[in-house]
């Protein structure tokens, strides 16, 4: 069940989809917080960025090190947090949400 959803822009000066992944991530995880939440799926239709959550995969990148460690951090003040994988196909709601922001339709949530 969606309890909160939102769409912003991330700012200038990322510079991949990864980094973008988790700046995402980690506005959810805190808006999620803010909100009193204390159970959380996350699914993402990024497998590196699931399995590097998941302790999968290990964080080679200097640049994603730091985001990585901020959202496990906010994951770990959660009761329960589960982060899964969910195909792109199956995921048109974060789509839809990214496409709002980098459209510039401004906040939303």
């Amino acid at each position: 069940r969606e309890v909160w959803s939102a769409s912003r822009p991330l700012g200038r000066g990322l510079t991949t989809n990864n980094e973008a992944e988790y700046q995402g991530l980690i506005a959810g995880l805190e808006g999620a917080l803010d909100r009193g939440v204390s159970n959380i799926l996350v699914e993402g239709d990024s497998q590196l960025i699931v399995r590097q959550l998941n302790g999968e995969y290990r964080v080679k990148s200097p640049k994603l090190r730091p985001l990585y460690e901020r959202a496990r951090e906010l994951l770990g003040r959660f009761e329960k947090a589960v982060v899964r994988h969910i195909p792109r196909e199956e995921n048109g709601r974060a789509d839809e949400l990214a496409n709002r922001a980098m459209d510039g339709k401004g906040p939303q949530g």
